[in-house]
């Protein structure tokens, strides 16, 4: 039993050594691309910020979505929150996978680049929707009669600099559409659904969103509208740039240039299955010399031609 266990854990350790060093490769050519979507996720928090210095809260609009859904009431506003952080941490995990399962479709660094560019566009598109129309929120903290429905004016550049992080992120009011929770679950279930291997997960994705949706408008942290919007323009985003950004590697595909050695294990392995060498890869060989029975000399090639 021991033994089984010292030589597992063995093949995970040079699993996650050749992993590590594949990975560390590809951030060193992308590094850029995430150190700009991580950049971009700060500036829609700081959007976020913005807007609601400018939120002036009012009686809240007639909305369909409120008369179907009973309201869950203030004090269970943290199960779509719990719902949301279970999508986010499972998914972030998800991705990590490679490092540890042998078997494996990703890259790490490559899905979080394409990730971020969705993200990136959703929230760009969210930036412009809630500034061009400024709705009073339906959340209890951005109603009337509430102190963190309306901000002061800051007293310096730094405190809105640092987004008075995390409350400022929890008690936010005026980001209304579309849903910013909506945005993120929704491009972590279309990213599984492409390039994860589980079927029942993939169905659990999409009804752990509708269920999301529900618990949002229940919650009264959105509108009904805020919820719709995401669902169509997220989908629509995630199509458009899935088609355009360049397909992820293949894990079949060698990343890293093929040695002589190994060309050299390919080519014998060819010719064990009856396979002929590429034509283009032979190589003309020296020629030798052989005395025939009078004495001359005769030139042969090697290679039979």
């Amino acid at each position: 039993m021991n033994l089984y266990i010292r030589r597992e854990a063995s093949k995970l350790w040079k699993r996650l050594c050749s992993e590590i060093t594949t990975e560390i490769g590809l951030l060193a050519e992308n590094w850029k691309y995430l150190l700009a979507g991580l950049l971009c996720q700060y500036i829609h928090g700081l959007a976020a910020r913005g807007v609601h210095y400018i939120h002036r809260p009012g009686p809240t609009l007639q909305d369909s979505g409120f008369f179907v859904l009973p309201e869950l009431g203030q004090d269970k506003g943290y199960i779509s929150e719990t719902v949301f952080t279970c999508v986010f941490v499972s998914f972030f995990l998800w991705t990590f996978h490679p490092f540890i399962v042998k078997s494996k479709k990703i890259y790490t660094v490559l899905i979080w680049c394409r990730v971020l560019a969705f993200l990136v566009a959703c929230q760009f598109l969210r930036i412009i929707t809630f500034y061009s129309t400024q709705l009073p929120g339906p959340n209890y903290h951005c109603r009337e009669g509430s102190e963190l429905a309306r901000l002061p004016r800051p007293h310096n550049v730094l405190e809105v600099l640092l987004l008075n992080f995390p409350r400022g992120v929890i008690y936010g009011c005026g980001d209304l559409i579309f849903s910013s929770h909506m945005i993120f679950t929704l491009v972590f279930v279309r990213t599984y659904q492409k390039y994860g291997s589980k079927r029942f997960i993939k169905l659990l994705g999409w009804v752990i969103a509708i269920l999301q949706s529900l618990l949002i408008i229940a919650s009264r942290k959105h509108y009904t509208v805020d919820v719709v919007v995401a669902w169509y323009t997220v989908n629509l985003v995630v199509f458009f740039l899935d088609n355009k950004l360049p397909e992820l590697h293949d894990r079949t595909t060698v990343l890293l240039p093929v040695t002589t050695k190994d060309r050299t294990k390919e080519e014998n392995h060819k010719l064990l299955n009856g396979n002929g060498v590429d034509p283009a890869d032979r190589r003309p060989r020296a020629q030798v010399n052989v005395k025939d029975s009078n004495g001359g000399h005769t030139d042969n090639n090697t290679n039979g031609t």
